[in-house]
């Protein structure tokens, strides 16, 4: 029976077939040769009026404080029905909302939190900050997320809260992690940070755990510049939120409710986030088709493993389009020099994140004056011979990713990517030597 040969299929047999393609002839842009792509990726972020005359309506209204403003409760209340959370309180950051959710869970010095070792540091300040125990779980190198299988063996009776984080918009294995949480009685905040409508089994990320922390920085899917929010479907919790985010002041009185800091979001910001959201389903459907398309073309690539999902993960929002470079299927050339060469071809990637249990920073705070008055040196050394990750080690060896912008291009876009991809493995050897 005669097929249709497709581009793409052309493309995946050709190596098999001994074939050369025309990409594959051609001298890499590294080495002076003509880069597959010179049109720029979509820029970020994305705006016109209807954001310019939210930010004007604010100013005019004279109203910049959320305390005699409208914005940031309309916003809460917008947001709160996009994920069908019962709660939103909106804060000045991301990382105001996981530290907002500690203290209102009044995580504190003595406790352990545990974390995953690939993730922004945000995740492990939050932790500092409270003068709590981090306490990291490796990774799972397939799905890029904290290897919920290995949580229980790592809880203690001084395990306050755990912080799965939803990686590059893929969200991490929830139904083991929420089993281990309601056995242990640990309560879960969701880092959601990069997880914009992304869904488990058909419900938000965000909307499962006590707690779920968004972040609205101006790389996000969901952007104003600065700003977060945590959702929640514990009333009494909300108000501890609110509290903790308002100097310590209850929501309905205003009254001492508890001691905090002050998190709160702008009048502006909540605009600019009610303009932006208005674009945000049909951006995040754009990067989901892109996403889908570009791993079928990456998969047929030798030593191209893109970021698998686990099946519960029935919507990933796709803030990084992540995948692991094997260079062994590319003659030994090594990831900082593909990812280079990536980038001659008018593809821009990059190696992602170091591992965040060896961070230098970390070792400081934890022989800090301030840690030594709590914890004995032998707490210390027990902690960071757990923290070890290998198999994280291992991924942040092999990992690379192309930025969310890249994703809101269309299907001949990420054609060039994978043809970008396969013209560096045809002259592999060359680059290495060069």
């Amino acid at each position: 029976m005669n097929q249709t040969v497709t581009r793409r299929r052309f493309l995946a047999a050709a190596p098999a077939a001994g074939i050369v393609t025309a990409s594959a002839k051609e001298k890499p842009a590294l080495l002076g040769g003509k880069p597959v792509r010179t049109q720029r990726f979509p820029s970020w972020p994305v705006f016109d009026q209807k954001d310019e005359q939210a930010l004007v309506e604010v100013v005019r209204s004279g109203n910049w404080f959320r305390g005699n403003g409208q914005m940031v409760k309309r916003f809460e209340e917008a947001y709160a029905r996009l994920t069908g959370a019962r709660c939103c309180l909106s804060t000045s950051s991301g990382t105001g909302a996981l530290q907002t959710s500690l203290g209102a869970m009044g995580v504190g010095p003595g406790d352990e939190v545990i974390l995953p070792p690939y993730t922004f540091v945000a995740t492990l300040n939050v932790i500092l900050n409270m003068h709590a125990l981090p306490v990291f779980v490796d990774s799972d190198v397939e799905t890029f997320q904290i290897d919920a299988r290995k949580i229980e063996a790592a809880i203690t009776d001084r395990t306050a809260a755990m912080i799965p984080v939803h990686f590059a918009g893929s969200v991490a294995d929830l139904d083991t992690i929420l089993a281990v949480a309601r056995k242990r009685k640990v309560p879960v905040i969701e880092d959601a940070c990069q997880a914009h409508l992304a869904e488990w089994r058909g419900r938000k990320a965000g909307t499962y755990g006590a707690t779920g922390c968004f972040s609205f920085q101006a790389t996000k899917n969901l952007n104003c510049g600065e700003g977060g929010a945590i959702l929640t479907n514990d009333e009494e919790l909300f108000e501890k939120c609110f509290a903790y985010h308002w100097n310590g002041a209850g929501r309905k009185s205003f009254s001492d409710v508890m001691h905090g800091t002050k998190f709160l979001m702008t009048e502006f910001q909540a605009a600019l986030l009610l303009a932006q959201m208005t674009r945000l389903e049909e951006q995040a459907k754009t990067r989901e088709q892109s996403a889908q398309y570009l791993t079928s073309l990456l998969r047929e690539i030798p030593g191209i493993l893109p970021l698998r999902m686990y099946e519960g993960c029935t919507r990933n929002a796709y803030h990084v389009y992540k995948f692991r470079y094997k260079k062994e299927q590319f003659g030994g050339l090594p990831r900082a020099r593909f990812l280079k060469a990536l980038s001659a071809e008018g593809v821009p990637a990059n190696s992602g994140y170091t591992p965040l249990n060896r961070r230098q920073y970390l070792k400081n705070a934890l022989h800090s004056s301030g840690y030594q008055r709590i914890y004995s040196k032998e707490q210390i050394a027990r902690l960071e011979e757990r923290n070890q990750c290998p198999a994280n080690d291992q991924l942040c060896q092999e990992a690379a990713g192309l930025s969310q912008n890249v994703l809101l291009a269309g299907r001949s876009d990420m054609e060039q990517i994978a043809e970008a991809v396969r013209k560096i493995q045809a002259s592999a050897g060359e680059l290495a030597r060069a």
